[in-house]
């Protein structure tokens, strides 16, 4: 696969799968840069999911709240007031809103607008909430990942475009799973590649160009109703 070419094109799950190898030495990469990012990553990704599944309802903790925000802050674009903001929703209210999101699935937009009562949770890092907890039900709306999806630029941080941005996903993640024997695709998952992706382009681009060449087939146009 040529270098400048989209992943998200690509409807090779072999190809898919050599990306996914590679998340964390692009993780590594961009954590040469940005200090902490490794260690919130691996609690993002490790620890996290396997904490909000031990209870015996889902719900997040105030504190793993706010340190899923200075996560997603540090991935992306730095905004101080948000991590703040996040820090001030009391205890209990995170625990009930997250709860009750976490009871909303697979209804992912009910979901997605409970989380987004809580003070400086968007769309975006509600998504991060629900694909720690439910990654076979969401994916983050990361900035990279969605520039990755034709037809949704620019990106708008709000439900309806991450509602776009996820029927995006499910679809490629469907693909994925019907091409594979594993079948073990989820929507995070999918995130996740893209991100590597588009990413390793830029902070480690001979990472990509070592991957070996696959079955590059294009994705088959779906037909409109």
């Amino acid at each position: 696969m040529a270098l400048a070419s989209s992943l998200f094109q690509c409807a090779d799950p072999k190809k898919w799968q050599q990306v996914s190898d590679i998340y964390w030495e692009v993780v590594k990469a961009v954590g040469a840069k940005k200090k902490g990012l490794v260690d919130l990553d691996r609690w993002f990704q490790e620890e996290l999911p396997g904490a909000i599944s031990a209870q015996p309802k889902k719900y997040l903790k105030q504190e793993e709240l706010v340190k899923l925000m200075e996560w997603k802050l540090l991935r992306g674009k730095f905004r101080p007031r948000l991590q703040q903001m996040a820090a001030s929703n009391p205890e209990s209210t995170v625990e009930s809103c997250t709860r009750k999101a976490f009871q909303h699935l697979p209804n992912v937009s009910a979901a997605i607008e409970e989380l987004c009562q809580l003070k400086g949770i968007g769309p975006a890092t509600a998504s991060a909430v629900l694909c720690a907890g439910a990654p076979e039900s969401a994916a983050f709306m990361a900035d990279e990942a969605v520039e990755s999806v034709p037809g949704l630029m620019p990106i708008q941080y709000n439900l309806k475009h991450y509602l776009k941005f996820l029927e995006e996903i499910r679809m490629k993640t469907e693909a994925l799973n019907a091409e594979s024997e594993e079948k073990n695709w989820t929507p995070h998952r999918v995130e996740l590649c893209l991100w590597a992706w588009k990413v390793g382009q830029k902070m480690c681009p001979k990472l990509l160009e070592s991957l070996e060449d696959g079955d590059e087939r294009p994705v088959k146009k779906r037909k409109t109703k």
